[in-house]
Formats: structure tokens, sequence, C-alpha cells
């Protein structure tokens, strides 16, 4: 049983900004005080202090409230001070040492990934995908992890009808009903693959981890040699891969699935 915060005004403030953090756009006071089952002249006296102080915005020709200044600004130190490689860096080492392959941690950026974190298992191929270097999300299966977890709209957005998706020696899905059928692949699985259309004769194994919105906010994936597990064991790997990435979920405040 959670023990009852000593600043519950204080606490209030904080579910809301989540509240709002995890809408897709500005929301009426109401359906926040609902949403959170709190008085709703709480609501607007908590709302009248955060507006005040940037962290929210209010849309008075619209009667809604949305995300401030103040709250980017809390985003862009988030990214300066790099939390998601510094807690995630000591659990992929672990996850190598565990399964002695390679393995790594990366973000979504547009279409592409960009690695955050990447550890190499001793005596093992040498990888393209250094710390810093971005691929094509939909080549790679930490993207493809990330791909599924996202809104369908979103995807849409991103690859729209008419756009041919680039492949690496004719490998991959080369358009989004192509990419349709891969995430969805991923979402029955619930682990997304990719075998040698980033390097011939190397595979991945990758799942999504999760915030406390239930977005997906970075992915981990294993890299081996293709001719080192069958097909059928690399559910097993994605087991161990999964429980990584729990634990860094719920290092970074979210909710593992």
């Amino acid at each position: 049983m959670k023990t009852p915060s000593k600043v519950p005004a204080a606490q209030s403030a904080l579910r809301m900004l989540a509240h709002l953090a995890a809408q897709r756009g500005p929301t009426p006071a109401a359906a926040v005080a609902s949403a959170l089952d709190l008085p709703r002249s709480t609501v607007y006296q908590l709302l009248d202090v955060l507006v005040e102080q940037g962290f929210v915005v209010h849309l008075p020709e619209e009667h809604r409230y949305g995300l401030g200044i103040a709250a980017f600004e809390l985003s862009s130190g988030f990214s300066r001070q790099e939390p998601l490689s510094r807690l995630g860096r000591p659990l992929i080492a672990q996850l190598v040492d565990r399964l002695g392959e390679s393995a790594h941690l990366v973000v979504l950026h547009g279409r592409d990934v960009i690695y955050l974190v990447e550890e190499r298992a001793a005596h093992r191929p040498s990888l393209v995908s250094e710390v810093g270097v971005r691929l094509p999300a939909h080549l790679t299966a930490s993207g493809r992890a990330l791909l599924a977890a996202v809104p369908a709209a979103q995807v849409r957005a991103l690859y729209p009808a008419q756009v041919s998706l680039e492949l690496r020696d004719g490998r991959g899905p080369g358009n989004r009903l192509e990419l349709r059928a891969v995430l969805d692949r991923v979402r029955t699985d619930g682990y997304a693959t990719e075998d040698g259309e980033i390097t011939p004769g190397i595979a991945s194994v990758a799942l999504a981890v999760r915030d406390h919105a239930g977005w997906p906010a970075a992915a981990i994936a294993v890299t081996f040699a293709r001719d080192r597990f069958a097909a059928a064991e690399w559910p097993q790997i994605a087991q161990a891969v999964m429980a990584t990435a729990a634990e860094l979920s719920r290092r970074i405040g979210g909710q593992p699935r």
C-alpha cells in the first residue's frame, strides 16, 4: 500500500502535467478533473499556478490547457543529461554478459533510429551500429519494435503511400503495405526481428522500452551471427531482451507491458 503524499498539491500538479503530456492535444480542465478524479476547483487553482510558472499554457478561445514552454525546457534538459544512455548502459552490459552477444539501445528519430548505447560481446562480428550512427528504422529490428509501438497514424505520416522505402541488397519492406505486414508480425510475436537486411549473415531481436504514458521511449536489441542461433531459439533471446526492456522502463518511470 502506498504511503499518502505529504504534499498533496505537488502530487496533484505533477499528475496533471503527466496527464497533459500523454494527450494528443490541449485538454479542457473538466476533462483533467474527471480523468484524475480531482475537484474542479483544485484543478483550476493548480492550472493557474502552472500557467503562471510557464509549465502550462491556457488557450482561452478553445477553453483548453496544454503544455507550456517550461515543460519543453524540462524535456530539453532530459535530453542534455542523457538519462536513457546513463540508465541503459549498465543494463545493456548485463544483457551482453548474460547472452554473450552484442546489444544496443536506440531511439526513433523520424524514419531513422539513432544508436545511443552499443555494447560489443567479445569475439563477435564487427557491426555498423556504432554510437551516433543512424540507420533506416524499417530495416532494423529496433526500429521495427518502435514503429510497431506507435499509433498507425504516425507510421502513415512517416511513410506516405507513394514513398518507396530504402532497401539494402533488395531486402526488406519496399513500401508501406509491406512495412505494415512486418509491423503486424511484430505485434503478433511480441518482439521484432531483422535477418540480414542491414548486414548479410547478421540478425537481431528487439523490443521497445515504454515510458510512463506507454509511449516507446527507446528500443533494445541483441545482434548475433545468423548461424549461431536457429530461428526457433529467437524467442528465448527475446525473453532476455524483454526482461532488460522492462527494467529500463521501470527505471525511467514507465510501466512495462
